[in-house]
C-alpha cells in the first residue's frame, strides 16, 4: 500500500486545525442568548419606567386641571409674645409688715378709758355714733368672716389677729367676729386674752366699733367688729 502524498496529509491537518469544536459552539450560542435576554430585560424595564412616568404626568396634569392654578400661601409673620415673668414672692416685705403689725399692737395700751361703760364694754371710734354700736349689737351687719383665737398664746394670738384684719381689709369685708374665749381655762379663771384682744383692736384704725357678740354668736367669749376702709 502506497503512502499518501505529503501535501494531501498537510491539507487534512489544516482542516482539522481550523474546524471548531462542538462544545465551543454551544458556549457561544449560550452567551448570545444571555446577551439577548439581558437586552430584552433592560428594554422591558425601560419601557415600564417610561410608562410609569407618562402615567404620573397624566395624573399630575389631570389634578392641576381639576383644582386650577395653585399659588403658595404667604408666610404669616409671627410676632413673639413675651411670657409674663412670675412676680417674685415678697417674703421680706411680708416679714417687715408682720414686724410692723406686731410693733403697732401694744400690750400696754390703756383700753379701759375708750370702752363704753355698758354691760358689753363696747367700743366706737371717735366720730362714730352710738347708734352704730346699737345696730352692731342687734346684728345689723352680717358677719362675713371669723377668727378663733381661743387657746392660743398671747404673741401668737396678736400676730394672727393682725394678719386676719389685714386680709379682711384686702377683701373689703365690713363685719367680722373674733373669738377670744371666756378665760375659764386660764390660771385664776382670768380672761387675759379677752382683755388683750380689746386692747389690740382699739389700736387698729380700720376698726370703727366692736361689741360683745350675741349669745348665739359666742356671747362673752367673742366680739363682733365693724371695719372701715383700710387707710
Amino acid at each position: 500500500m502506497s503512502a499518501a502524498p505529503p501535501e494531501n496529509r498537510s491539507r487534512r491537518t489544516r482542516r482539522k486545525a481550523v474546524a471548531p469544536e462542538a462544545g465551543s459552539l454551544k458556549d457561544l450560542k449560550g452567551l448570545k442568548r444571555r446577551i439577548e435576554d439581558a437586552a430584552r430585560e433592560r428594554a422591558r424595564r425601560e419601557a415600564e419606567h417610561a410608562a410609569a412616568e407618562a402615567r404620573l404626568r397624566r395624573e399630575r396634569d389631570l389634578f392641576a386641571l381639576s383644582v386650577g392654578p395653585v399659588f403658595p400661601l404667604k408666610r404669616a409673620v409671627r410676632t413673639p409674645v413675651p411670657r409674663p415673668k412670675p412676680e417674685p414672692v415678697p417674703l421680706q416685705r411680708q416679714r417687715d409688715e408682720q414686724a410692723v403689725l406686731r410693733e403697732a399692737l401694744s400690750d400696754e395700751f390703756d383700753v379701759e378709758s375708750l370702752l363704753d361703760t355698758d354691760d358689753a364694754l363696747s367700743y366706737r371710734r371717735s366720730g362714730v355714733g352710738i347708734d352704730v354700736v346699737r345696730k352692731l349689737r342687734r346684728g345689723g351687719w352680717a358677719i362675713q368672716a371669723h377668727l378663733d383665737l381661743h387657746g392660743l398664746r398671747r404673741d401668737e394670738a396678736r400676730e394672727r389677729l393682725a394678719d386676719f384684719l389685714r386680709e379682711a381689709g384686702r377683701q373689703g369685708l365690713r363685719c367680722v367676729r373674733v373669738v377670744h374665749g371666756k378665760g375659764n381655762g386660764s390660771p385664776g379663771r382670768q380672761a387675759v386674752l379677752k382683755t388683750k384682744v380689746r386692747t389690740w383692736l382699739v389700736q387698729k384704725t380700720e376698726v370703727l366699733a366692736f361689741t360683745q357678740a350675741r349669745g348665739s354668736e359666742g356671747g362673752a367669749g367673742a366680739l363682733v367688729v365693724l371695719l372701715g376702709s383700710t387707710p
